[in-house]
C-alpha cells in the first residue's frame, strides 16, 4: 500500500482513522443504493463522495438521504416520515416535500425546479438568501415571515399560508397566488 501525505492530513487526533478519512463511507451509500433496489448505472460516486443521481427518484419509506447528492430529475418524498434534508443537497427538476416531517431547509439546499412544500407542519421559517429557480408553493404551512432575499424563478403559492406581509426585497419572477393581506 502507498502512503500518500494528503492522506495523511485528513487525520484526527482522537477520531478514528477510517471515519477521518471517510473509509467505507462509500460503501454505505451503494449499500443505500442497493437496498433502495436502485441501478448502479443510475447514479456516479467521485472521489469527494459527491453523487450524481441520472433520473428521478421518487422514494417511499425513506428517512434519510446520503450528503452531497445531486438528482437530476425530480426528487419525491412527499408523504415520507424525513425529518431533515441531507447537507448540499441540488435538486435540478421538482422537489416535493409535501405531507413530510421535515422540520428545516438548510442554507446549502439548491433547487433548480419546483418546491413543494405544502402541508409541512414542522417547517416555520425558511433560511434567508433561498433562491428557487422554479416555483415555490408554501400553501397550509406555519411559516409566518418569508426570509430576506428570497428569490422565486416562478409562481410564489401562498394558499391558507399564515403569511401576513412580504418583504422588500422579494423577488418573484411569475405571480403570487393566494396571499391575503
Amino acid at each position: 500500500m502507498k502512503i500518500v501525505r494528503e492522506s495523511l492530513n485528513k487525520f484526527t487526533r482522537g477520531q478514528d482513522p477510517k471515519a477521518a478519512m471517510s473509509v467505507g463511507n462509500r460503501a454505505e451509500i451503494i449499500k443505500w443504493f442497493n437496498d433502495l433496489d436502485i441501478n448502479p448505472n443510475r447514479y456516479e460516486i467521485d472521489n469527494g463522495l459527491n453523487i450524481m443521481f441520472n433520473g428521478s427518484l421518487h422514494l417511499s419509506h425513506i428517512t434519510k438521504l446520503p450528503d452531497n447528492l445531486t438528482v437530476n430529475g425530480y426528487l419525491d418524498l412527499s408523504n415520507t416520515n424525513i425529518t431533515e434534508l441531507p447537507d448540499n443537497l441540488t435538486v435540478n427538476g421538482y422537489l416535493d416535500l409535501s405531507y413530510t416531517k421535515i422540520t428545516k431547509l438548510l442554507d446549502n439546499l439548491n433547487v433548480n425546479g419546483y418546491l413543494d412544500l405544502t402541508h409541512t407542519s414542522k417547517i416555520i421559517k425558511l433560511p434567508n438568501n433561498l433562491n428557487i429557480k422554479g416555483s415555490l408553493d408554501l400553501s397550509n404551512t406555519k411559516i409566518t415571515k418569508l426570509p430576506k432575499n428570497l428569490k422565486v424563478g416562478g409562481n410564489l403559492f401562498l394558499y391558507s399560508a399564515k403569511i401576513t406581509e412580504l418583504p422588500e426585497d422579494l423577488v418573484v419572477k411569475g405571480e403570487i397566488i393566494g396571499f391575503k393581506n
